[in-house]
């Protein structure tokens, strides 16, 4: 048999036999952020990834898969062999609001399997340092008495910056025109620029900014002032009482992944969550942890189906549909 034909006989014996669990993994694990690098959904999972290999003996890659709010990552992690050397990271946009905004190819609640819940980030409003308001009551004036709509920047229809500008437009009586980009990094640098108006953006994305003093931070979307930003009021504060928006992440892989290979995923994640290290670096960008009893595939499976009967039917009344 010639060595060509010998290697294609190898890998479709490979494909075509179903994971084994006891030697996972043999080789590198590709994490598929389906964002740019650099913001923050990129952030959490190199930190994460390089944590995790220390459990998995094995190195952790993260591939950018970025466009159409993060569906298209998504489903290059769906279409992946389900043995465990694919996982897809995701958030409240990409894994819940993304299925009542596109035509997916794929069923975000039984074409993949849940791993872990990963940090969660309150949102944080912010603008560019020429808007006139220096509170939130006067960004919201701000925003009504304006002739056109402000200029909003978004991950794209379905990303957690857009649902949230969605809420917030929702919550105020305002109007705001959406300009997306491939990742809230990009739409923060514009920002930063002054080629937008404003981001209702991940905190920890928007935080180190803010500090700066390149941008404007009125208020986080939480019910308590975060560790991260103390001097940063919340919105039940600033004014805009019940205003509450957090963005949690997960990791998921293909369905029909063996149980096995998810646990030994789960574990590594639940690891790299408990290193002290890796707690102060996400908890320096402003990221909350979640409980230690909602860390399990199966509470992960249950929060995303409880966040997609909350937000679908918000969305789906905003008439938001991609093609």
């Amino acid at each position: 048999m010639g060595r060509a034909v010998w290697a294609t006989f190898i890998a479709l014996l490979a494909f075509c036999c179903p994971a084994s669990a006891d030697n996972f993994p043999s080789r590198p694990i590709t994490i598929v952020v389906p964002f740019s690098a650099g913001g923050p959904s990129d952030a959490m999972a190199r930190i994460l990834g390089e944590r995790m290999k220390l459990t998995l003996g094995q190195a952790i890659l993260v591939e950018n898969v970025t466009g159409a709010g993060g569906s298209i990552g998504v489903g290059r992690a769906v279409h992946a062999a389900p043995d465990g050397y694919t996982v897809s990271f995701g958030h409240l946009g990409t894994h819940v609001a993304n299925g009542a905004i596109y035509k997916l190819n794929y069923d975000l609640v039984n074409d993949l399997e849940p791993v872990v819940l990963l940090p969660s980030n309150p949102m944080i409003i912010v603008s560019r340092n020429a808007v006139p308001a220096k509170t939130l009551k006067e960004l919201i004036a701000w925003l009504k008495a304006r002739p056109t709509p402000a200029t909003a920047g978004t991950a794209g229809a379905g990303s957690g910056s857009h649902i949230a500008g969605l809420y917030f437009e929702s919550a105020t009586g305002t109007k705001l025109q959406y300009v997306p980009y491939r990742g809230t990094g990009p739409a923060l640098n514009d920002l930063v620029a002054g080629q937008i108006d404003l981001i209702v953006d991940q905190l920890s994305n928007s935080i180190n900014q803010v500090r700066a003093g390149t941008i404007r931070g009125y208020a986080v979307t939480d019910d308590k002032r975060a560790e991260s930003a103390p001097d940063i009021p919340t919105t039940d504060e600033a004014g805009l009482s019940g205003f509450h928006m957090t963005l949690w992440s997960g990791l998921w892989v293909p369905k029909g992944t063996p149980k096995e290979i998810v646990a030994k995923l789960n574990a590594a994640a639940v690891d790299a969550l408990n290193d002290s290290q890796v707690r102060k670096q996400l908890e320096n960008l402003g990221l909350q942890m979640p409980p230690t009893d909602r860390l399990t595939p199966e509470a992960l499976g249950d929060w995303q189906k409880a966040e997609i009967a909350k937000w679908w039917p918000m969305i789906k009344a905003a008439n938001v549909k991609v093609d």
